[in-house]
């Protein structure tokens, strides 16, 4: 996985709650090969209509050059497929902007280094009624929490653990090894003061 802390990019709005798991990507698709690519059926069953014509009115048809999505609350809710977020990765999406998520797919988007930035309702529904007739250059620093957008700039949530993961590039492993030093003292602590419960076990 790249890290990543600053993001510029075209972004559009799907005004819609409650996008879930199924509607990114529909579930008689997950069994095609993950090496094939999961970008052609990101929202199919939203961007093409019954024969599989491309629907010139959504968004993304429109705006192929997009990588970030504003969206509404409960992006990404219902089951917990990681295809989801191989999805959005395949067709080029970088973040979901959103008053919510869905829990299991917020950390799914971590572990495969796309963001979820999560704003308050009036900043959200803010930046939709920017990008309300076209699609629009924006900015996300990670760092530093913001999002910007026209004349708008508002900040964002990120736990600090999930932010360290995204900027490097880590999956929890690494996370982890980052606090090599702290468990190795803890551990030697433990077996001086405590030898009773720490058991030596040889390298």
């Amino acid at each position: 996985m790249v890290g990543w802390c600053l993001h510029k990019g075209l972004a559009v709005s799907l005004p819609q709650e409650n996008v879930d798991t199924d509607q990114l990507i529909p579930a008689r698709y997950m069994s095609i090969p993950r090496a094939d690519g999961y970008g052609p059926y990101l929202f199919y069953d939203m961007r093409r209509d019954e024969n599989g014509t491309l629907r010139k009115n959504f968004v993304l048809n429109r705006h192929k050059n997009t990588t970030v999505i504003v969206a509404r609350r409960g992006f990404g809710s219902g089951s917990s497929r990681e295809a989801a977020v191989y999805a959005l990765m395949d067709a080029g999406i970088r973040a979901v902007v959103a008053p919510s998520f869905g829990d299991i797919f917020a950390a799914n988007c971590i572990n495969n280094g796309l963001l979820p930035a999560c704003l308050d309702e009036k900043s959200c529904a803010a930046l939709e009624n920017a990008l309300a007739n076209d699609a629009k250059n924006i900015r996300i620093d990670i760092k530093a929490r913001v999002i910007s957008l026209s004349n708008i700039k508002t900040g964002f949530s990120l736990d600090d653990s999930w932010a360290t993961k995204l900027i490097n590039g880590w999956d929890d492993i690494d996370l982890t090894m980052d606090h090599a030093a702290e468990i190795a003292a803890y551990k030697d602590a433990r077996s001086r003061n405590a030898p009773w419960a720490w058991p030596v076990v040889a390298d």
